[in-house]
């Protein structure tokens, strides 16, 4: 059997890329036996000694989603804490269902109304800068208006967790309602290329410069908060919750990212076209360079994509061959199958790790091809080639392309204290 050069290589570029799935095997078990998750099942009461915390919400344009997200932040059974919402330029009737919520929950409450944006600020920012000027506590819990609590003990198990880590922030990422076909095959492929670049082992580990935070669930010591220089510092950022992380990280304050297991859920994106423009919009504001977004990219060419290509080709060839080549190209079909068998043992058990039933692996190569455009789609990004509508608001690289403006605060209740005395 005479086989070219060509064949060669093209064999042992299945070898090698087999072999990698297989060390990622092993990576994957390894993660598995040193993964961190935070559930109610090992619950025993909110600590003895409660801090005062403040929970803060930005919503903007979330009529389905704040009243659920609210009433789920005001259930927890934490002793000592306040809720405060900031309603950022939202058009739709969020305003009028935080208004009725206030006015039903006084003691706890507290709605603040953003009609225009500041200068020199992103939304996300600038409403979370006006929500913590405004809050009490000594510790800060920042989500986002599209989580749920799904028990009551979350805010006690986050605050015990800081408190026994000796953490100055803790972020618990998220589970993930996937109620169609395309988030349950897609999401996955997306979070893994996120998660390839931060590791919660090395995240948690003080002695590398690896960090991250997700700004679902973010619980910070005011201190902590202060000392990185609060949302002043990222206000120009995308993903300001991972800017946030690395600062703290690289100011020695603790920083600590477990899993959730029952504490809180959330839907991402409720379509294709704003999955897209998200997972874009994380890509840029996370891995942040074009050196970055092109390993990723390309890693996920030569080990997600090429494999069913070639395996496509081989079969292909093997069944149209002469005689002479056929056994050739029947080895090229055995070699590319055996590395795309590899493939999706691993994908079977990253799916079922990141909550999705293993059925659903089988779309990891459409997955992989839809996270390859995102990642495109930001450099473009990058390179300032194409800008971000998110939330209403647009951006391009660092930079407001639409929204500024001097921002008129309100606040709900009407008899709410004086800044000074909220934080004494």
């Amino acid at each position: 059997m005479y086989m070219s050069i060509g064949f060669v290589v093209w064999l042992g570029a299945a070898v090698a890329v087999g072999s990698t799935w297989v060390f990622r095997w092993l990576l994957v078990s390894a993660a598995l036996r040193s993964r961190q998750a935070l559930g109610p099942t090992t619950y025993d009461g909110p600590p003895k000694q409660p801090p005062m915390v403040s929970i803060l919400v930005a919503a903007k344009d979330e009529q389905d989603h704040i009243e659920t997200c609210v009433n789920s932040l005001l259930a927890q059974d934490y002793p000592n804490f306040e809720v405060i919402v900031i309603n950022d330029r939202s058009s739709d009737d969020t305003a009028s269902i935080l208004n009725r919520l206030a006015s039903r929950h006084k003691d706890r409450l507290t709605v603040i109304h953003i009609a225009t944006l500041r200068d020199g600020w992103f939304g996300k920012n600038n409403a979370m800068r006006e929500g913590i000027t405004a809050s009490r506590g000594p510790w800060l819990l920042l989500t986002d208006a599209d989580c749920r609590f799904t028990a009551t003990s979350t805010l006690s198990m986050a605050t015990r967790e800081v408190l026994a880590h000796n953490v100055s922030l803790l972020s618990i990422t998220p589970q993930l309602d996937t109620p169609t076909v395309w988030e349950r095959a897609i999401q996955p492929v997306c979070g893994l290329v996120l998660i390839s670049w931060f590791l919660p082992t090395r995240v948690n580990d003080p002695n590398t410069r690896t960090a991250y935070a997700n700004g679902a669930f973010m619980l910070i010591k005011r201190s902590a908060y202060d000392a990185i220089g609060g949302h002043e510092r990222v206000k120009t950022e995308v993903n300001e919750d991972v800017c946030m992380a690395g600062f703290a990280k690289s100011q020695g304050l603790g920083l600590r990212v477990v899993e959730s297991a029952g504490l809180y859920r959330t839907r991402m994106h409720p379509s294709l076209a704003a999955a897209w423009n998200g997972w874009s919009r994380i890509y840029f504001g996370c891995l942040r360079n074009m050196r970055r977004l092109t390993i990723s990219a390309s890693l996920l060419v030569a080990l997600s994509i090429v494999p069913w290509l070639s395996l496509l080709i081989a079969l292909s060839g093997w069944a149209m061959a002469p005689t002479e080549t056929a056994e050739v190209w029947g080895w090229s079909a055995f070699a590319w199958s055996l590395a795309v068998l590899c493939q999706q043992t691993v994908a079977t058990r990253i799916y079922a790790m990141l909550g999705q039933r293993r059925f659903w692996s089988l779309g990891y190569v459409v997955g992989a091809v839809v996270a390859l455009g995102m990642l495109l789609s930001a450099m473009l990004k990058v390179l300032g080639a194409t800008s971000t509508t998110w939330r209403g608001t647009t951006y391009r690289g660092q930079s407001l392309e639409t929204g500024i403006g001097e921002t008129p605060v309100t606040r709900r209740p009407a008899d709410a204290v004086e800044e000074s005395a909220r934080h004494a």
